[in-house]
This record gives C-alpha cells, structure tokens and sequence, in this order.
C-alpha cells in the first residue's frame, strides 16, 4: 500500500445509538467505542472490501484487537458525529470524532489496531486481498506476533496450584479486586467461533457497574443520594486471545489509584481456564469518575471523598 492510500482519510457521519443515553440524553463511553468500530468498517468498504465480502470470499474475519480512547468532551443523543479514519503503517489506524454545537467540538480521539482472521468456519480461503494482505493472522494470538505493539502490562498466563479456584490467584481475601465470572455467549461472538472485541467492551461496562455495587456505592444510589452520574475519559480495552462461544470468561477488576480526589485509575483483566492454566484473553484500563448532574455546580467533577475512596480502594490504602 503506498503512503498516499496509508493516509488518506475516510469520513462516517453517523449518530449514537438509543441504547446508550442511559442517564439523561448523555451517551456512554461503551458507544463511542462502538462508533469507532463503524468508522473502521467504512474505511474496510472504502477500500473495496467490506467485512462481509472479506469473509465470504477469503475466509477472513475483521477483528479490531485493541482501541483506545480519550473522550474530551460529551456525546449526546441525537449528536449528529463525523468519525474520520486514517490508517497508519500495519494495522494501526488513528481516528477521531467531532460533532457540530455552537462550532466543531472533538469528542473523541483514539487508535484502533485491526486484524483479518483466517475463520474455521470460513467455507472459501482465497488468498487476502494485496492492500490487505498485511492485516491477515492466523488467529488473535499470533496477530500480536506479527509486530503489533501490545500496550504495556499485559497480564501473564497463571498456573493453578493443585485444588485451587480462580478466585485464589485473580482476586485473594484483601486484594481490593472483584472477580466476576461469565458463560461468553454466542451474542457476543463473531463468526460462530470467539468473543469479539465490542463483547470485551459490554464486560468492562458490566463489571464497572458490579463493582461499584460490591462496594456500596453504585451508580443508582450515587445518583439519587447525590445527583453523581458516571463520567469516563479515557478507556482502552485490547484483546489478546481468543476466548470460544461457551467459555467461561473470568474478569478481575481492580482500582488501581485516586487521581486529584476527583477520577480513579482502573484496570480489568479476562481470563479463561485450560486445564490448570488461566490464559490472558483480554484486558482493559479505564480512568473513571462522577459529575454532578443538578444543582448550582451541574457539570462539574465531583470530589471524591474519604468514604467513596474507601470504598473504591477496598481498604487496601
């Protein structure tokens, strides 16, 4: 592919899906995320080969392995947004999102990294397509291996101990995580076979929301005690292995730090057990926080205080 087609960009003008004004008319993070994975489907067809085309004709299935988003600004509903793509060298692509109010705001700016998985169930194996050929792996696993950069700390394969359970290595008595384990089902999987990314992203939801229940401080109560609505500014989630339709997902989440009193530093970890061992399928940060929704201070951040950073540390600080 030549440097002129690496960077020329593709535009979607779409708008978020009703789904995700969960309070108020404000969308959450989960679909910007979603946003961006249309944005790099319209660059795919750009190109002359849609997902669709892409599996039917070379068995290949479009996997996004790793997106990673700052959210600077809001998304609401009924936003009309205009995503622009522009591939980078491999399968890195750049994106960003703006939405027109009184002048052109930026709601998102982010990277996707993006493979073409060789599908079993896939009944035609043509050869990739040349301009895309870069992009083919054989699966999730070895898509890394070919020069993709894994963002740092990714977790490492666990062995269980005799008669161990999960729970023992992902989340011991006073590590502050909660462990939350899940059946992947098929709604949540591409091509009758794996856990797709967007799936990762709903687990990062979901176990967000779990944990802030465990603690006693969930969105619900936060909201009618203290008129406090979740924010989030950044997220990343990236996979690192395939887990199949039917497994059991493991997901361990740990606050990791309080930023300024107002944002905390969080990280989800998804495993899956073969045998004795508990393989690394996916990971995810997140930097999360509250804004006041009503009153005279509506909009801004809200402080977190002793009790609420408490709960968030487990009282593991």
């Amino acid at each position: 592919m030549t440097a002129s087609a690496l960077s020329a960009p593709t535009v979607l003008v779409d708008r978020p899906r009703y789904e995700g004004a969960n309070i108020r008319t404000w969308i959450g993070f989960k679909h910007f995320m979603y946003l961006v994975e249309e944005a790099v489907l319209q660059w795919l067809r750009e190109q002359g080969h849609s997902a669709r085309d892409l599996f039917h004709t070379y068995g290949l299935g479009v996997e996004i392995l790793d997106c990673s988003v700052q959210l600077p600004a809001v998304l609401e509903l009924d936003d009309e947004v205009r995503a622009q793509v522009v591939r980078h060298a491999g399968g890195t692509f750049a994106v960003s999102m703006s939405v027109r109010r009184e002048r052109e705001v930026v709601v998102l700016r982010g990277t996707v990294t993006v493979a073409l998985i060789q599908e079993r169930d896939a009944v035609t194996r043509a050869p990739a397509p040349a301009a895309l050929a870069d992009l083919a792996a054989a699966d999730v696993g070895t898509a890394w291996a070919a020069g993709r950069k894994l963002p740092r700390g990714v977790p490492a394969e666990l062995v269980l101990p005799a008669g161990a359970e999960p729970v023992d290595l992902l989340a011991p008595a006073g590590s502050g995580s909660l462990l939350w384990s899940w059946r992947a089902p098929y709604f949540y999987c591409h091509f009758s076979d794996r856990v797709q990314h967007s799936g990762y992203v709903r687990c990062l939801e979901e176990v967000v929301d779990r944990f802030l229940a465990d603690r006693g401080i969930s969105v619900g109560r936060m909201l009618a005690q203290r008129s406090w609505i979740p924010v989030v500014s950044r997220a990343r989630v990236t996979m690192l292995d395939a887990a199949r339709m039917e497994e059991t997902v493991h997901t361990v989440f740990t606050v990791r730090d309080v930023l300024r009193s107002v944002m905390f530093d969080a990280r989800m970890d998804c495993y899956v057990r073969r045998g004795d061992t508990l393989l690394p399928v996916a990971t995810a940060t997140i930097l999360h926080g509250y804004a006041i929704s009503r009153g005279p201070r509506a909009g801004e951040l809200a402080e977190l205080d002793a009790d609420v950073t408490r709960a968030l540390l487990g009282g593991t600080r």
